[in-house]
């Protein structure tokens, strides 16, 4: 119960919580089953049913369900609003579910919105965050949206190329824009860092350490994706909009936008010989469908609908597209269907004519990268706990590998082990397992596409890993785990001794942020030269964050990058390892 005391100043839904909790302890293993989120009730639970009145005067939501609590439509509105910006993702903006459990009033209603609170509020191993411990939501917040949950899931509108059109702006028209590098900068050790609550990114020199410049952008950035010739970086919010920035600018910023939906993770752009920075392509979690653009003004050229029947032979009416990759065998793009569990290869030399050919897999997909050689494409897909492979050589599935709960790879991790040969890993949010899998069907055949080594990490909540070629570590955060502890810190494995248990380094007291912030750590990003690991201290927008710089051969913390305009940093990117799939 240390967990649950140490928040004292919540006294009012600490104590509801605190006795749910311990008349509800019988339920825990289901709860356990269910991977963190509600599961049966105790009757002594289900008393804890009264949502807040609503004031008298205030307008009514009318809802379509019956037996949902109350809710003005102001709260609605800004329960919705909140949905979409934290909690979608894994759930799905029509609830059907995916990483994160559905939410479907069917589901939500009998559980009732005090016992929903415990799992919004407290969070679990497997991945649902800690909103009110983490300081995220206040108890007013926890308790909107567990009434929300509890109500039928608004359908949003679609999104047409005459849509996103309207929305683009060139800032800077090709003509205007630089004819050769106008900075002095390092471009291939620039980062750029996701300020994910201000809706920025930050421009980081990797040498110096100075913030180059805070680019206005969507909200919660996604990804940052490097142009093939490392020019121009796409970065996407989870709002959908699309930016473009120029490195070669005397100080880079946005020379275009576009908003291209309501929701969206990936934005990838050509790689294939003769086709540098030509096509960029994005996908959006809503409306279901993907873009193709031209790749330096981001003109709109072709939708394409992911809408359709999944591997299991079932309509779906969502399938969001998350990861999107380009092939460095053929020009094609592949883009993963997360509920449909398809992963499309999208030729993109005839946008008129667009070719593309579906690869079934298993549900949901969500993120993945290559092999060191760049054949081949291993991709999560999490909620079937499968890791699939894709020989972008062949365009044919190579393999389905059973790995632990829920895995999570960022773009994985490849290196050479010193008993199975080249191999790829990725962690997870449902368990402690970090999965090792061989990638060698040429030379080394017996441990090619199965799992080699299972490494135990920290606990469940990991949402990246990561290595590089001329470093003998292998880092594994866990930033979603509930415990403070495990979410502060970092497990690092020697690649040479993988029977070695990790060390494990607090990387929040590094920073020595004087606050009571989450400082969840997330996201271990390589400099250029691979002698540096950097990585965010994630708290809330109210909270001071910070980077930590580690020196990746002595372990130690390095440098901290505390600057106010940090706002929450998140993702980082080096535009040398992202331009270059170095993971």
């Amino acid at each position: 119960m240390k967990m649950f005391m140490r928040k004292s100043k919540l006294a009012p839904l600490t104590a509801v919580l605190t006795t749910a909790m311990l008349l509800g302890a019988a339920t825990a293993a289901q709860a356990q089953q269910d991977k963190g989120h509600p599961g049966q009730v105790t009757p002594a639970e289900q008393a804890f049913q009264g949502a807040p009145s609503p004031l008298a005067k205030e307008p009514m939501y009318q809802a379509t369900n019956p037996k949902a609590p109350p809710m003005t439509q102001a709260e609605f509105d800004r329960a919705r609003q909140i949905y979409f910006e934290r909690c979608a993702g894994c759930h799905g903006v029509l609830r059907k579910g995916a990483t994160g459990k559905a939410l479907t009033p069917d589901l939500t209603v009998p559980k009732g919105t005090d016992y929903l609170k415990v799992f919004i509020g407290y969070g679990s191993p497997a991945g649902m965050p800690n909103w009110l411990t983490s300081g995220d939501f206040d108890e007013k917040t926890v308790d909107l949206m567990a009434r929300y949950i509890q109500h039928d899931a608004p359908t949003p509108p679609e999104y047409s190329l005459e849509d996103m059109e309207k929305t683009r702006k060139e800032y800077v028209p090709v003509a205007q824009r630089p004819k050769k590098k106008m900075n002095n900068y390092n471009i291939s050790n620039i980062f750029s860092v996701t300020l994910r609550d201000s809706g920025e990114v930050a421009l980081i020199d990797g040498d110096t350490k100075e913030i180059i410049n805070i680019v206005k952008t969507g909200y919660a950035v996604h990804i940052s994706r490097l142009s093939a010739s490392g020019r121009y970086l796409y970065v996407i919010g989870r709002d959908a909009r699309l930016n473009l920035i120029d490195l070669w600018m005397e100080k880079p910023d946005n020379v275009a936008e576009m908003k291209i939906g309501l929701e969206a993770r990936s934005v990838e752009t050509s790689k294939f010989k003769g086709w540098e920075d030509k096509i960029a392509i994005a996908g959006t979690y809503w409306p279901p469908q993907f873009v193709l653009m031209d790749g330096d003004t981001l003109k709109p050229r072709k939708i394409v609908s992911t809408r359709g029947m999944t591997v299991d032979g079932e309509y779906h009416p969502e399938p969001r597209v998350a990861a999107i990759v380009a092939s460095h065998q053929k020009p094609e793009f592949l883009v993963n269907a997360k509920e449909t569990g398809k992963i499309w290869m999208v030729d993109y030399t005839d946008l008129e004519n667009l070719k593309t050919t579906q690869i079934n897999s298993a549900k949901f997909l969500h993120d993945g990268g290559f092999d060191s050689t760049r054949r081949y494409f291993l991709t999560a897909a999490n909620a079937s706990d499968k890791i699939a492979v894709v020989d972008t050589k062949t365009s044919k599935l190579a393999a389905l590998i059973p790995v632990g709960k829920i895995p999570h790879p960022g773009r994985g991790a490849n290196f050479k082990h010193p008993n199975f040969g080249p191999v790829w890993a990725t962690s997870g949010l449902g368990d402690e397992s970090i999965a090792i899998i061989g990638t060698d069907p040429a030379k080394n055949k017996a441990n090619a596409w199965k799992v080699v080594q299972s490494l135990k990490g920290q606990g469940g909540g990991s949402l990246f890993i990561k290595t590089h070629p001329k470093s003998t570590n292998l880092w594994v955060d866990t930033t979603l785990n509930p415990d403070p502890k495990i979410s502060q810190s970092v497990a690092v494995f020697d690649i040479r001794d993988l029977n070695k248990a990790p060390q494990i380094i607090d990387i929040a007291a590094c920073a020595k942020l004087d606050d009571d912030g989450a400082k969840r750590v997330v996201q271990p990003e390589y400099n250029q030269k691979g002698d540096e690991v950097w990585f965010s201290v994630w708290s809330a927008m109210n909270k001071k964050s910070a980077i930590v710089i580690v020196d990746d051969k002595t372990r130690t913390c390095k440098t901290v990058l505390n600057d106010k305009r940090l706002v929450t940093p998140t993702g980082k990117f080096n535009v040398y390892n992202t331009m270059h799939d170095v993971y």
